[in-house]
């Protein structure tokens, strides 16, 4: 039998010498590689998770009049802005709306009762997400393009339900002409918006008397706190013309939450992990003491130090691996129920994990060897005399 034949055979007799041992160090190796792994996919999922739950607030971003800037008016920017904006951030969409504010009158269709409103021009893409809010009445209007929406307070103010149609008039617009717009829908979102209501641009640039101007652009860009303050300084030195900057409210709350969640995920899985390591080591100082005179008989018909040590790590790295490969699966398929516990959401599996884990369990196993590391320079004299 060849030298890597017989050295293989010695470490499966050390594996399968006591099967109840055995056992209990791989449960120990097996339970500590699924919570690492579960932590781990949840903790790499977090990021994405919280992203989007802060998205779900509205825009981060405002594109706003420069203080003290010449133009048109000095409360307003240029609506050529809008197409000078980037269309991603690290490969994701980034929704941007136009908006110019004003003040005018508003009256249901068939009724002489005009009321002050502000009026909102909305014009770009993903007017859902920089203004969140749900829909509590809905009124299909195809290629209908002087369709509206109605904040919910204004929709109560003005007796008015998705379907009917509103009579608009612009400030100080008394005779002047009066458009209309069918109300496509009532939108709740739980702020100022549920007061306003929402025209095409175009409509309200004709009522306010400003063609071609916005009052501001929000932005809802996806990002950690660094990537989003990163673009909104590129996106400053490319439009010189306007203020841009983030919301800081939105985007400090979402670092040190962020920051607070990675903090108390990493030091649960250090935490595991140790106490994995000591669990293992227990089972190890058993091995020690047991394996003496095995040792000692080793030493004595000619094994050298070396190769002793190379079986127990053998032994060590095997065990690990068993208990790494099946726990950190159990724990990948742990954390999808975890993260729909905690965030709504099943987890994604994050396949980078599983050898993650696995490399840390072995890691533990071999660390774990530690009490074994003595019985490498006993003497096969005092062994076998009942000295050591």
């Amino acid at each position: 039998m060849t030298g890597n034949g017989m050295f293989w055979r010695i470490v499966r007799r050390l594996l399968t010498a006591n099967y109840a041992r055995l056992f209990v160090i791989l449960l120990a190796l097996g339970a500590g590689a699924a919570i690492t792994a579960a932590l781990l996919n949840l903790q790499i999922d977090a990021k994405k998770r919280l992203t989007t739950e802060f998205r779900s607030l509205g825009a981060n971003v405002i594109i706003a009049p420069k203080a003290g800037a010449a133009g048109v008016s000095p409360n307003t920017i240029d609506e050529t802005i809008l197409e000078k904006l980037p269309q991603q951030n690290d490969g994701k969409a980034i929704p941007a709306v136009g908006f110019l504010y004003l003040i005018g009158s508003v009256a249901k269709q068939g009724t002489d009762k005009f009321e002050p409103a502000v009026l909102a021009g909305t014009e770009g893409s993903g007017l859902t997400e920089v203004r969140p809010g749900v829909r509590t009445q809905y009124f299909s209007v195809e290629k209908d393009a002087s369709a509206c929406e109605v904040g919910a307070k204004a929709a109560a103010q003005l007796n008015v339900r998705a379907g009917e149609t509103l009579v608009l008039r612009g400030r100080g617009a008394e005779g002047g002409p009066e458009p209309t717009c069918m109300v496509a829908s009532v939108v709740a979102t739980g702020g100022a918006e549920d007061a306003q209501i929402f025209v095409p641009l175009v409509l309200a640039q004709m009522l306010g008397g400003l063609s071609g101007r916005l009052s501001l652009i929000q932005m809802s860009v996806t990002g950690t706190p660094g990537a989003i303050q990163k673009f909104v300084a590129e996106l400053s030195r490319n439009l010189p013309e306007a203020d841009v900057h983030g919301i800081k409210q939105l985007t400090e709350a979402e670092g040190k939450l962020y920051t607070r969640v990675t903090g108390v995920l990493t030091a649960t899985v250090l935490m595991v992990l140790l106490l994995t390591s000591l669990c293992v080591m227990a089972g190890m100082s058993n091995i020690a003491v047991e394996r003496k005179n095995d040792v000692g008989l080793m030493k004595a018909i000619g094994g050298s130090v070396r190769r002793v040590v190379e079986l127990f790590l053998a032994e060590a790295v095997l065990m690990g691996l068993m208990g790494g490969l099946v726990g950190a699966a159990i724990g990948i398929l742990l954390s999808i129920s975890l993260g729909k516990a905690v965030f709504g959401v099943a987890a994604q599996p994050r396949w980078i994990v599983y050898p993650v884990a696995v490399t840390l369990t072995v890691i533990v196993s071999i660390a774990s060897a530690f009490p074994l590391r003595h019985i490498a320079g006993i003497r096969p004299a005092s062994v076998f005399r009942g000295e050591e």
